[in-house]
């Protein structure tokens, strides 16, 4: 997929952080992108700022909800109507809930799970007919934390070693079908996540845009090169 002029790619939690950057490098390249949130007016407000900058893709915000099956099949459905085709799947919506075991509650675990790494399978199993079918690319967004454990990180810890070992068994499954697979896990980003609040505290992180071009670098690569898994990390982490 070295041309990514006029692909498209579907980007779960796209309103905001790395997936809003992942789908406006990609829109830079001359893609187009589906940009999912809970929430319609998130996506749509995102999407229609995209759409603003005059990159040379386009944007489609909509509701779609990872933890549902029919959700995502709907929504990718509705993104093929509008693109004809739908290439790549980013799967990148995700939550943190971070306690001792002692204190993690039974429903902060569900829903880490249920999100990071079940709405990862909806995710994939609702864009596969299409991947199959354009021989896509399948991008899954883990983190660090999927091969490096921590305290306070049990509920995460699982998501994301579950998300790792889930994407590789993928790309074993489908290689032979022309897609081609890649987890990338980034260590601290400058990001919304867990109600975070970017500022410039966080320069030294790894920013949004990076990750969008590590995509789209992936996207440019040869067609028989596969970088299955791409740890990626601040290059001077901030002092403890």
């Amino acid at each position: 997929m070295n041309n990514i002029k006029n692909k498209t790619a579907y980007v779960t939690g796209g309103s905001k952080g790395i997936g809003y950057s992942v789908a406006e490098e990609l829109m830079k390249a001359g893609g187009n992108a589906i940009i999912t949130s809970r929430s319609q007016s998130s996506a749509s407000a995102a999407a229609d700022k995209l759409n603003a900058a005059g990159h040379p893709g386009k944007a489609l915000g909509m509701e779609a909800d990872v933890r549902s099956l029919e959700s995502q099949r709907a929504a990718i459905a509705r993104g093929k109507e509008e693109f004809g085709s739908v290439d790549v799947v980013v799967a990148n919506a995700g939550v943190g809930h971070f306690a001792n075991i002692a204190d993690l509650t039974a429903e902060e675990w569900q829903e880490t799970i249920d999100v990071n790494l079940t709405g990862v399978f909806n995710s994939v199993k609702a864009g596969l007919d299409e991947l199959i079918a354009n021989e896509g690319y399948l991008i899954t967004i883990a983190s660090l934390a999927g091969t490096n454990f921590f305290p306070k990180g049990s509920a995460y810890n699982a998501s994301k070693f579950g998300l790792v070992g889930f994407t590789q068994a993928v790309m074993l499954d489908v290689r032979d079908k022309g897609v081609k697979v890649t987890t990338i896990m980034p260590g601290s980003v400058a990001t919304f996540f867990n109600d975070h609040q970017p500022s410039e505290a966080d320069a030294w992180k790894i920013q949004p845009e990076d990750i969008g071009q590590i995509v789209v670098d992936l996207l440019r690569m040869p067609a028989r090169t596969l970088p299955s898994k791409v740890e990626v990390r601040p290059t001077t982490p901030k002092s403890k």
